[in-house]
């Protein structure tokens, strides 16, 4: 679309932009080196309150605080107290504290639990005498966590508090925490994810919301009699996928071994010795780009079904999703996080690669089309594909026209044998195969093949594999000699899947995938 001219924004000399950018560098500089000034400062502070602790008998790191119970559980319980009523129970527990006012003779403060609840607590001069209160002001900083004992009661204000008998540090925090009022920069968050679960609750929400999804395709998967398995991180001979590995060296061994891009390889080596349902929940790492979608490191889903194909991996899939969906949202309508409802009910469209692109793409496009006819359309869209292949073509200009256009969950089926060396050849259409990719949200979040259970036609694909390589692909797959000998003692028709554990909480949260992930990779 055009934008009409009276909304174009006027364009700016290059040295403008410059200047501006760099403006704006040095004001974060400037800003990052006040809130470190700070830091060292507050540290240096913190350091000699922890030095005057031990001097006087206090313990700034005891091994052990005499809890009795939780912030949640007491909010729980109590959540309804009326204002300025007593219960008369005498609990002890600890927190972190989020907010202190410590002047006069009835100090406040906030304490905060892992998950985010909170609950106030009151020392009074009255209840824990002069001493302990002097000591409370002296020693006691935000960030610490602090055991308090007392009744549970409700302040005059209707706040559920501790009114405190007894306080101990249960840890000194050195530095001091952000400011609770304003938002983490991204990469603060990134580089430095435990202030971003003391301070955010979304950041809190996302390891809840991934634990949940996980345990329940664990729970989906033990309803279906799938047995969990863990294969090799550490192989001789990196498969399974089209990905670039990481290498490293063993000592041990005086052999280079990679790093896994995918288990499968080893899952159908159990399927060949008996394990019919099988999955592993693991981490692959693949030494290729990092953006809102990939990350080299990252959790898969794998699964295998004797006697299964593409067509039982869908059902399943659908299943795993629907399911996890229902654990975190509570059902399959799904809020992500700038509030677009996206629903994951129902059974999900399904729709032909070669059908969908020749639609798009207004031409005939069928596995018997010629390089030269699919280059011509690549050109004509500005494409340009590295080692070019039929399949390579068919896929990325099936990207270029189709992909976008998706909204629902969408199973885009047959694909072209050239890019699928694992995959069983389709059983009524000559020239794709039995495999299938699913696209949520525009991304692809799993995929699915019948899989290839002939070792001498597997045989072909690897060596095929091995030209790619030698022309200079690095994401051509090696020859495996020894998954070969296995596929020989007989491996029965299966279908098999691989899903990203962190796409899909990209699905059923709206996030990217650094998001997810607890502990992304950063420089």
């Amino acid at each position: 679309m055009t934008e009409h001219p009276k909304h174009a924004q006027p364009e700016q000399p290059a040295d403008a932009i410059d200047l501006a950018a760099v403006k704006a560098a040095e004001e974060q500089d400037a800003e990052a080196a006040a809130a470190d000034a700070a830091a060292n400062e507050q540290q240096v502070i913190r350091m000699a309150k922890r030095e005057r602790m031990l001097e006087t008998g206090l313990e700034p790191y005891p091994v052990g605080v005499a809890v009795t119970t939780t912030i949640p559980a007491v909010r729980a319980q109590y959540g309804e107290l009326a204002a300025d009523e007593t219960t008369g129970e005498i609990v002890g527990l600890a927190g972190r504290i989020v907010h202190l006012r410590n002047t006069g003779k009835l100090c406040f403060v906030s304490l905060q639990s892992g998950d985010g609840t909170r609950i106030q607590a009151m020392v009074s001069l009255g209840a824990v005498g002069d001493e302990s209160l002097a000591a409370f002001k002296e020693f006691v900083d935000l960030g610490d966590h602090l055991f308090v004992k007392g009744e549970i009661i409700s302040s005059r204000r209707g706040e559920l508090s501790i009114m405190v008998s007894e306080w101990s540090i249960a840890s000194k925090s050195l530095l001091p925490l952000p400011n609770l009022h304003s938002e983490l920069n991204e990469e603060t968050r990134m580089r430095s994810r435990y202030l971003d679960l003391i301070v955010r609750d979304d950041a809190r929400k996302m390891v809840r919301t991934r634990a949940a999804a996980v345990a329940s395709m664990r729970k989906t998967f033990a309803d279906r009699e799938f047995i969990e398995v863990e294969t090799p991180m550490l192989q001789t001979m990196h498969g399974g996928a089209a990905a670039r590995p990481f290498s490293t060296w063993s000592n041990a061994f005086d052999t280079e071994l990679f790093l896994r891009i995918a288990p499968e390889l080893f899952l159908k080596r159990a399927v060949v010795g008996g394990i019919d349902r099988v999955f592993e929940i693991n981490r692959n790492f693949r030494n290729e780009g990092a953006d809102s979608t990939h990350s080299p490191e990252f959790a898969m889903l794998e699964a295998y079904e004797a006697y299964g194909d593409y067509n039982t991996m869908a059902e399943l899939t659908q299943t795993l999703i629907q399911n996890a969906a229902i654990a975190v949202a509570g059902g399959t309508t799904v809020t992500w996080a700038d509030g677009t409802e996206y629903d994951l009910g129902g059974d999900w469209d399904r729709i032909s690669m070669y059908e969908s692109l020749s639609a798009a793409a207004g031409i005939q496009i069928t596995p018997a089309t010629t390089i030269d006819d699919l280059k011509a359309l690549a050109d004509r869209e500005g494409i340009e594909i590295h080692l070019p292949n039929h399949g390579k073509y068919v896929e990325e200009l099936w990207e270029h026209f189709v992909k976008g256009s998706l909204v629902r969950p969408t199973f885009v089926m047959d694909f072209p044998l050239e890019t699928s060396p694992l995959t069983r050849a389709h059983r009524s259409i000559p020239g794709v195969v039995e495999k299938w990719d699913l696209y949520i949200r525009g991304f692809e979040l799993a995929t699915a093949y019948s899989e290839l259970v002939d070792p001498v036609i597997q045989r072909e694909r690897f060596i095929e594999q091995a030209r790619l390589g030698a022309a200079g692909d690095d994401e051509a797959m090696r020859l495996d000699e020894d998954f070969l000998r296995a596929l020989e003692f007989g491996m029965p028709p299966s279908g098999g899947l691989g899903m990203g554990i962190d796409r899909l909480l990209m699905a059923l949260t709206g996030l990217g995938i650094r998001e997810t992930i607890l502990f992304p990779l950063v420089k």
